[in-house]
């Protein structure tokens, strides 16, 4: 008897841990089949740590083999689904073309960079959303400041040491915080670089980190200041040049470096596939079933999920939404098979960590506010337990870096062309 096949769309929190639990509860009564771009599961929060050279790009790049028992993986790019027929088609990495029929299918396709009519922003900004942009901005940032130390024009020195981050957010905020530490090191190992190179940190909101509790803003903008980043709120970018960005507030910044962290969108390919969606995800119910296809799950930030603690509302994009959607499918994929009954989304708020670089943090578990060396040992244990693998290579390069001199070279593996900012798929280099 030939087992039934589940497609699983994307390997990140959702597509991944979805994969992972159904192989413990299905693995033997099914053909898992794993379909993603990369051959790894990306762990995102660690990526500002990979862009100041204090953990190695391999250490948060899970292999998709080895890691997932009775899995199969097919590395390639869906470009269609037929949902009356049953198969999803894709584009192999070597360009050729395939098809996966399915009997159950998860969509977790993930998010890709926000993108706002700003003008400039699509030909001069960078996002932050995978690997390639995480090296590209290590390697950018070193090598403005080996230009800088060069540059007899005072002007040119102060431009190329001037880094201007928009989105004060998560990810923008410890962008930011280990982006100040990190030229500071820089500047230490270059006595002839005189101008203490300088972050900014934008943001409309009234606040850093205005989506987490009030408390860890607090701690976070306090840190930021502190170290000598310069935090504006109620303030962003209106046009990005080639010399530099113009302000809301009409003041004119020279840098060649804008990171853009505003936020993320639904990964494009969601609004291909002629389903409901909701602000572009797609829309399911509390079970993670997409309406009128039952063999259909959706979980992660490709889909609306409704988020019982807010009625009315959907789930935010987290990791930790993402994670326990994932695990979730597989429970109700696997109960369409028979085996136990099929659950509802529920959720419990456990907190949130936000990490500041070196002895700075900001965490709230279970609601407890802290900062400082408590909450970065909570931050990084939180880390190393939510890792699904590569634990051991994580905290030996935090030891190192702890104990030894960051190096920092450019090794220009990935140019300014490869990552641009309006990417469909910023977790690959862009060829050509």
């Amino acid at each position: 008897m030939t087992k039934p096949r589940v497609v699983i769309v994307g390997a990140g929190f959702a597509g991944y841990h979805a994969a992972k639990a159904l192989s413990r509860r299905a693995g033997k009564r099914a053909e898992i089949v794993l379909l993603n771009t990369t051959d790894y599961f990306l762990y995102l929060p660690l990526l500002p740590e990979v862009a100041a050279g204090v953990v190695e790009p391999t250490r948060i790049s899970v292999p998709l083999a080895g890691t997932l028992d009775g899995v199969r993986v097919v590395i390639g790019e869906a470009d269609r689904v037929d949902l009356q027929n049953r198969w999803v088609g894709y584009r192999s990495a070597e360009g050729d073309h395939g098809q996966l029929a399915y009997d159950r299918l998860v969509l977790s396709v993930g998010s890709v960079n926000k993108l706002l009519p700003i003008p400039g922003v699509t030909e001069y900004a960078h996002g932050f959303r995978g690997l390639p942009e995480a090296v590209y901005l290590h390697d950018h940032v070193v090598r403005q400041i080996e230009l800088a130390e060069l540059a007899e024009d005072p002007a040119e020195q102060r431009s190329r040491t001037t880094f201007v981050v928009v989105g004060a957010g998560y990810t923008g905020t410890e962008v930011a915080a280990h982006g100040q530490l990190f030229t500071d090191r820089l500047m230490a190992q270059r006595p002839h670089l005189k101008v203490r190179p300088r972050w900014m940190l934008l943001d409309v909101a009234p606040r850093v980190l205005p989506e987490l509790d009030q408390r860890l803003s607090v701690t976070a903008d306090r840190v930021l200041r502190r170290r000598g980043v310069d935090v504006r709120m109620g303030t962003s970018v209106s046009e990005a040049t080639p010399d530099g960005v113009l302000l809301t507030d009409g003041e004119y910044v020279p840098t060649c470096s804008l990171v853009w962290c505003v936020g993320v969108r639904p990964d494009p390919f969601v609004a291909e596939l002629g389903l409901r969606t909701e602000k572009g995800r797609l829309v399911v119910d509390e079970y993670l079933n997409v309406p009128g296809y039952p063999e259909v799950f959706a979980c992660g930030d490709a889909a609306a999920v409704p988020d019982p603690t807010r009625p009315g509302q959907v789930c935010a994009m987290t990791a930790q939404h993402a994670q326990r959607q994932g695990k979730l499918a597989a429970h109700n994929i696997a109960a369409s098979y028979g085996q136990g009954t099929r659950k509802s989304y529920k959720h419990r708020d456990l907190g949130w960590v936000v990490d500041l670089g070196g002895k700075e943090a900001a965490a709230n578990p279970l609601h407890v506010p802290l900062a400082g060396l408590p909450a970065k040992a909570v931050t990084r244990g939180y880390h190393l337990y939510a890792m699904p693998s590569n634990r051991a290579r994580v905290g030996a390069d935090w030891l190192l870096d702890a104990t030894l001199s960051r190096p920092a070279v450019q090794l220009g593996l990935v140019p300014a062309n490869a990552v641009p900012l309006e990417s469909e798929s910023p977790e690959v280099v862009r060829r050509g």
